[in-house]
């Protein structure tokens, strides 16, 4: 059994589109405490993504010990600050207006757990520079986004209206929807093959 431990609808449609049979688990982690402890011990971005997916993976594993488990976290990281996901349409808007004509980094994490333990991690890092929009273009991508602005990190989404916000993006296309999937399919063939000889659910 395939479970990503994540509720994200674009990783689990990344992983459908691959043809992965699996089922979606959310991980009782305190991502937060996770976050902050690993800053206060000096990780940065792209530390902290993969120590939220390890942690995911892990999580999941411990309720499921024969599944293999895939765990995935994403961080944007402007500068030294970690930014996370706008709880509200106001706060994407304040977000969007903190990174508009700047460049910021996003990092995407990715875990593997076989038998209840994690066997392989890896972060891939994409680097992305926003126009410098003016504040009605970005009200008016966040009113064509709506609520589904506020399920990225970034209080954007490439794959939607947003795209028009931005001036260059540097990095895999998998790893900034937030799963870097080419190295998560190499390492299932290399840990867990079995996962990949079913069709889709």
């Amino acid at each position: 059994m395939l479970i990503l431990a994540s509720r994200s609808k674009t990783r689990a449609m990344l992983l459908a589109g691959a043809g992965l049979a699996f089922e979606t688990r959310s991980p009782e982690i305190d991502e937060r405490a996770v976050e902050s402890a690993a800053v206060a011990g000096g990780a940065d971005g792209r530390a902290v993504a993969t120590l939220l997916a390890e942690a995911k993976a892990r999580a999941v594993a411990q309720m499921a010990p024969s599944a293999v488990v895939i765990g995935a976290d994403q961080t944007l990281a402007l500068g030294y600050e970690l930014l996370h996901k706008p709880a509200t349409v106001e706060a994407a808007r304040a977000q969007l207006e903190l990174l508009r004509g700047k460049t910021h980094r996003l990092h995407a994490g990715v875990a593997l757990a076989v038998a209840g333990e994690v066997v392989w991690s890896a972060v891939e890092t994409a680097e992305l520079t926003m126009r410098a929009f003016e504040p009605a273009e970005g009200d008016a991508v966040l009113a064509l986004e709506g609520t589904a602005a506020l399920d990225s990190v970034g209080g954007y989404r490439l794959e939607g209206p947003s795209i028009r916000l931005f001036e260059s993006v540097r990095g895999d296309y998998f790893s900034i929807l937030g799963l870097p999937l080419l190295p998560l399919l190499a390492a299932l063939r290399e840990h867990a093959p079995a996962a990949l000889s079913v069709g889709p659910a």
